[in-house]
C-alpha cells in the first residue's frame, strides 16, 4: 500500500468537494471550538463554586463541660471521614470574635463570657449536601454537643446549580459532537460518490476495501486536524484577549492549571471526529453491493 498515494488522494478529495469540506471543517470547527469554550467556562465555574464550598463550616457547639470530654468529642470528629480539619474554639476566644466582629459597643456583652465553646469542621468539598446532613445528624446525638449548624441552604442550591450546569452543558456538547460527525459523514459520503467510478475500475483491477477507503479517512483526519487547529487558535484569542478586554473579567484559567490540557483535548477531539466520521462513511458506501449499482 503507498502511503504517498494515500495521503495525496486525501489532499485531492478536499480540493475536489470544496464547498462540502469546508462545511465539514467549518462544523468541526464550531463544534470544537463552543466545546472548548464550554469546558474553559465550566471549569471555572465549578472552581468558583469550590471556592464558595471551602467556606462553609459546620460548627459544632459544645454543652458546658470538662477538657477530658472535649477531647474525646475532639477525637470523634477527627476520625469523621468528611472532615478534614478541626478547630476549637473556646469561650474566651468566642468572645474575643465578637469583640473584633461587632466593636465596642459589645464590650459588656463579650465580658459576660456567655458564648459557648465550639469546634469549626472544614468538610471536603466533594462531599454532598446529603453526605454532609446525615454527618451532622450523627454529631447532634454526641454526648456534650448542644447544636450543630451549618449553611445547609447555601451548600444545597449550590449543588443544584451545579448538577443543572452539568447536565445542561453536557446535553449541549453530545448534540454539537452528534452534528459534526453527521456534517463529516456526509462529506466523506459526496466524496465518494464523485469518484465511483474510480473506484469501480479499482476494484475491478484488484484493489481491497481497505486500500480504497484509506484515502477517505486521510482526508477526515485532515480535516479534523485544520479544524482542531482554527479552534485552539480562536480559544486563546477569546479567553486571552477578548474576553479579558471587553468583560473585564480577567483572564479565566485553564483547566488543571495549563493550557495543554485543554489544547490537546481539543485538538485530539477533532482528530477523532474525523476519523470517526470519514470511517463511519467509508466502511458504509464502499461496499459491493454499491460499486455494483
Amino acid at each position: 500500500m503507498s502511503i504517498k498515494y494515500i495521503v495525496r488522494e486525501g489532499f485531492t478529495g478536499i480540493k475536489r468537494t470544496k464547498l462540502a469540506a469546508t462545511t465539514s471543517i467549518f462544523s468541526l470547527f464550531i463544534a470544537v471550538l463552543l466545546l472548548g469554550v464550554l469546558t474553559r467556562t465550566g471549569y471555572n465555574v465549578y472552581s468558583q463554586a469550590m471556592s464558595i464550598k471551602n467556606l462553609i463550616e459546620v460548627e459544632v457547639f459544645l454543652l458546658d463541660i470538662d477538657e477530658r470530654t472535649t477531647n474525646q468529642i475532639r477525637v470523634q470528629l477527627e476520625n469523621e471521614e468528611l472532615v478534614e480539619g478541626v478547630n476549637y474554639i473556646s469561650k474566651d476566644s468566642a468572645s474575643a470574635i465578637m469583640r473584633k466582629e461587632f466593636g465596642a459597643g459589645v464590650e459588656e456583652l463579650a465580658e459576660l463570657n456567655f458564648l459557648p465553646a465550639s469546634f469549626r469542621l472544614s468538610v471536603n468539598t466533594d462531599a454532598g449536601a446529603s453526605q454532609i446532613e446525615n454527618m451532622v445528624s450523627r454529631l447532634q446525638n454526641v454526648r456534650g454537643v448542644d447544636e450543630v449548624e451549618y449553611n445547609e441552604a447555601l451548600l444545597r442550591i449550590l449543588e443544584s446549580n451545579l448538577n443543572t450546569f452539568s447536565l445542561v452543558g453536557g446535553g449541549i456538547g453530545i448534540l454539537i459532537l452528534l452534528a459534526a460527525l453527521i456534517l463529516v459523514y456526509n462529506t466523506i459520503r459526496l466524496t465518494i460518490y464523485a469518484k465511483r467510478d474510480l473506484i469501480r475500475a479499482m476494484k475491478l483491477v484488484g484493489a481491497t476495501n481497505k486500500f480504497i477507503r484509506s484515502p477517505f479517512i486521510v482526508e477526515g483526519v485532515l480535516q479534523g486536524l485544520i479544524a482542531g487547529f482554527l479552534a485552539v487558535l480562536s480559544i486563546f484569542l477569546i479567553f486571552e484577549f477578548a474576553v479579558p478586554f471587553y468583560l473585564d473579567l480577567g483572564t479565566l484559567s485553564w483547566p488543571f492549571g495549563r493550557w495543554y490540557f485543554l489544547v490537546g483535548g481539543m485538538m485530539g477531539l477533532s482528530l477523532l471526529m474525523g476519523w470517526w466520521g470519514s470511517r463511519w462513511a467509508a466502511r458504509r458506501f464502499i461496499q459491493e453491493t454499491y460499486i455494483a449499482s
